[in-house]
């Protein structure tokens, strides 16, 4: 669920590319590729903690590493592929993707495998966005453009659908340890391929921002390591307390840095305007809010329902099928519904949807506890996106764009780890404290899972609630910007959901 700007620095000049067809689907793998990577490996969870032996907190680490790995480094990669050449750089990050897919697909402990997370993930934001430009190179302004634009945008929505079903798949008929050994015969097809049909683009001059990257991805993950911990030592641990300093004074640096630097990574610029401040904010609640409920669905499916992985993944295909349709209905309502009321409306069928979630018991079913909240979420979540990403973009300086919407990114990763590893705490501790009473071992553990899963959804519906009072009093739908959101989202973004 991811918004780009369409409009990367150096998109402006056209280079020439052989068979433009052949660039096209280098690019459109490759994002397959690492969007459907944030995917697979949920429907795995139980798999892979009772393989390599993770505690129900730490669990959470096999999402959150690639996504703060991913979303912490995005604006640095596409930095790198401005000033080294694209084409350099989108080979490197392939590689580091794919070797790192490898390593996490043969590792024989948990650690190894969280390192081949945050592999991936640096591999991804060095290739997701040197991909994009490259597809904005190759294809002229225009129709071609557009059709091409079109297509990336069709693979980005539904990477996370056919990531869910080709992870249960994967797990159910081989093993979970494919869900990433499948990104090898590609990976290396892909380099291969890039060698001989990409063109490379002239390195610019400027500065990278290194100490900016640093300090606010190691601030995050200090944050997101603190609330994960507190699931499982509690608030009085001086691991959690040195946790959140560290990350706080990180954060802190990484705003000073920010003000002093010659090359932002983040230019502080951006958040001078209170409505995009408003719609980073409703990414941030909003995304923490689905990948709370996608983690902990998963868990309740395969644990309490039974469910196995295929079928886990099947379950999903109610609300990813709504969010790809809606990806493509949203944008041609845009034109005569205002963006801010298709939002609201949106964050209205979300809260209701984790409302109705927060009353799934043991004895719930499939068609009865879980069809019509994920029915309403994919209805809801594809009202909000869309006119949300045009209205962080509305009013941003040519100069700004990338950034602008390279923050969309970062803040949709980041908001998802954050908000997950705020949930995992409230699900530890309702773990913790369950009054499950029967001495049958396999259904204890059903109930304390029912119990701990019940309270993370209470608090996923807390963060939708917040999510519609941000919109309500930050985004203000009522008001009129300079550039509208029907406009934008005309424009050439092509919108991951």
């Amino acid at each position: 669920m991811s918004a780009t700007s369409a409009a990367p620095p150096g998109a402006g000049t056209r280079t020439p590319a052989r068979r433009p067809g052949v660039v096209l689907a280098v690019i459109l793998i490759t994002q397959l590729m690492v969007i459907l990577d944030g995917t697979v490996v949920n429907i795995a969870m139980p798999k892979i903690q009772h393989a390599l032996d993770f505690s129900p907190a730490s669990l959470s680490w096999v999402q959150n590493a690639y996504a703060l790995a991913f979303g912490g480094l995005l604006l640095l990669g596409a930095r790198a592929g401005d000033l080294l050449g694209r084409r350099r750089v989108f080979i490197t990050g392939v590689s580091v993707f794919t070797a790192a897919s490898l390593l996490g697909g043969l590792a024989p402990n948990a650690e190894l495998l969280l390192a081949a997370r945050v592999l991936q993930g640096i591999g991804g934001a060095i290739a997701a966005p040197a991909a994009l430009t490259l597809l904005m190179l190759t294809f002229r302004e225009g129709p071609e453009r557009l059709k091409a634009l079109g297509l990336y945008s069709l693979v980005s929505s539904g990477g996370a659908s056919v990531g869910l079903v080709v992870g249960g798949m994967l797990t159910d008929w081989v093993s979970w340890r494919w869900g990433l050994f499948i990104n090898v015969p590609i990976g290396i097809g892909l380099v291969f391929a890039a060698r001989q049909v990409l063109s490379e683009t002239p390195p610019e001059k400027g500065k990278f921002d290194v100490a900016g990257a640093l300090t606010s991805t190691l601030g995050i993950t200090s944050v997101v390591y603190g609330f994960i911990r507190v699931a499982e030592v509690g608030w009085s641990s001086n691991e959690v307390r040195g946790a959140f300093l560290a990350g706080v004074l990180l954060l802190a640096g990484f705003v000073l840095i920010e003000r002093r630097v010659s090359h932002p990574i983040v230019p502080l610029r951006l958040f001078a305007d209170t409505d995009r401040v408003a719609a980073y904010a409703t990414m941030l609640l909003v995304v923490g809010t689905m990948f709370g409920m996608f983690f902990f669905l998963t868990q309740y499916l395969q644990g309490v329902l039974n469910f196995s992985p295929l079928q886990a993944g099947l379950a999903f295909l109610p609300m990813t099928g709504l969010l790809f349709t809606s990806s493509r209905i949203v944008p041609r309502l845009l034109g005569r519904i205002d963006g801010g009321r298709l939002m609201i409306t949106g964050s209205l069928l979300v809260l209701a949807g984790m409302l109705w979630l927060t009353r799934v018991s043991e004895e719930s079913s499939y068609l009865g506890g879980v069809v019509g909240p994920l029915i309403l979420f994919g209805f809801g979540a594809g009202m909000i996106f869309i006119p949300l990403t045009g209205r962080a973009l509305a009013g941003v300086q040519p100069a700004d764009a990338g950034a602008a919407s390279g923050m969309l990114n970062v803040l949709q990763q980041v908001g998802g780890a954050l908000g997950l590893g705020i949930l995992v705490t409230i699900f530890g501790t309702a773990s913790r404290n369950s009054d499950a009473a029967s001495r049958n071992p396999v259904e204890h553990a059903r109930e304390v899972l029912t119990d701990g899963v019940h309270a993370a959804f209470v608090g996923s519906a807390v963060y939708a609630a917040l999510t519609l009072a941000v919109i309500v009093l930050g985004v203000r739908p009522w008001a009129r910007r300079k550039t509208p959101a029907a406009v934008v989202a005309r424009e050439e973004i092509p919108v991951e959901l």
